[in-house]
């Protein structure tokens, strides 16, 4: 079985190699001719609106997959004429605009972020009136990492983003006062057969995911049930097929839901090294109508991502149960290069392990003791 990949980043490449065990091979489509999928797999170099290519890539595959949100829903949708897509495009398109994504956990009944809608200077100043200040202003599309958000917090942040603000769609939500950031990987198999991993707790520095801690520290079994839930009712709603994931946000012992990503996600990495059955696996299984695999936890896990440059490898990989994951990208400021697993039996030994990280990972940007210290409620 081929299975055609839209996209060739670092999700790619690992989807690959989770799914080359399982004597499945894929060809990749991506615009950059430096996608490091090029390293592992046939690659196609072309914009994702060029039809002719596309028609051209899917020949000869059994299905297509992304991993990479802000594909053209209309690529998704072309290609599906030709060879099945999964997850289907109408999941792509729910979850590229955020008015369509609330308006799905509306539909279902999730408890979300109060927001409102802003197409102007004048429905900025009606939304702030409504949901009062502090506040995040957000682009409808192409967000991600924390680019296109505006934290509000004063009546001068607000005449400030009056001039920076894009004429693009926007919506406004009003500030969560939250303990922790969460996120839930599910998976729904084209049986509809589902499964679930572990809350995840996260950890983010300038929107970008630093820490993610599996499974979240001190989690209820009514949290889990409850996440697992909103998950369950997104997956049905859109007839999904592969690895979903939802962002929430905990307050007071409940559960908010920020946003969902469909496809594998950063904040499941740790299932590589940490899960009997990664979320790359578990995504190939899916989409090729194979049974689930395992979900079950193999200890705790921390995953550190790299941003912008690499530590040495050497003294990093001398701590016990450390894995490095290297993504073979370009190292530029701000970029994801690569990833660290660290893998315990418990969470103090998890704990004494990230204390054992070279200084690398313990100066500002990663903050490591701050993030620690937080969590130390949960530990």
């Amino acid at each position: 079985m081929t299975i055609g990949i839209l996209g060739g980043g670092q999700l790619g490449y690992m989807l690959a190699l989770a799914g080359y065990p399982l004597d499945f091979h894929f060809r990749f489509l991506d615009p950059s001719p430096q996608a490091p999928v090029g390293r592992i797999a046939p690659r196609v170099s072309a914009e994702y609106t060029d039809l002719e290519a596309l028609e051209k890539f899917a020949h000869g595959l059994a299905l297509v997959t992304y991993e990479f949100e802000n594909v053209p829903v209309a690529a998704a949708r072309f290609l599906q004429k030709i060879v099945p897509v999964y997850p289907p495009p109408r999941a792509l398109e729910t979850a590229q605009d955020r008015r369509s994504e609330k308006g799905l956990f509306q539909k279902v009944g999730i408890p979300a972020t109060e927001f409102a809608v802003v197409d102007s200077a004048n429905d900025l100043e009606q939304a702030i009136r409504k949901l009062g200040l502090p506040s995040v202003l957000k682009t409808c599309r192409l967000g991600y990492d924390g680019k296109g958000q505006w934290a509000l917090r004063t009546r001068e942040d607000v005449q400030r983003v009056k001039k920076e603000i894009p004429a693009v769609p926007l919506v406004l939500e009003k500030f969560v006062n939250f303990s922790r950031e969460l996120s839930i990987l599910a998976v729904r198999a084209r049986s509809g057969e589902t499964a679930f991993y572990p809350l995840v707790e996260n950890h983010h520095r300038g929107g970008i995911l630093r820490l993610s801690l599996a499974p979240a520290p001190r989690i209820a079994s009514a949290l889990q049930r409850e996440a697992e839930d909103a998950a369950r009712r997104v997956l049905e709603e859109l007839d999904y097929v592969g690895v979903l994931a939802m962002e929430l946000f905990e307050c007071d012992g409940r559960l908010l839901a920020n946003e969902i990503a469909p496809r594998v996600h950063n904040s499941g990495h740790w299932s590589i090294e940490g899960a009997v059955t990664s979320q790359f696996e578990n995504h190939l299984r899916a989409v090729a109508g194979l049974p689930l695999g395992d979900t079950r936890t193999l200890g705790n896990c921390a995953m550190l991502n790299l941003i912008g440059e690499l530590p040495e490898p050497g003294e990093l990989l001398a701590i016990p149960d450390v894995h490095l994951h290297v993504y073979g990208k370009p190292v530029r400021p701000g970029r994801k290069v690569g990833h660290v697993t660290l893998r315990a039996d418990s969470t103090g030994q998890l704990e004494q392990r990230l204390r054992q990280l070279p200084s690398f990972f313990h100066r500002e940007e990663f903050c490591l003791s701050q993030r620690l210290a937080h969590s130390a409620k949960y530990l």
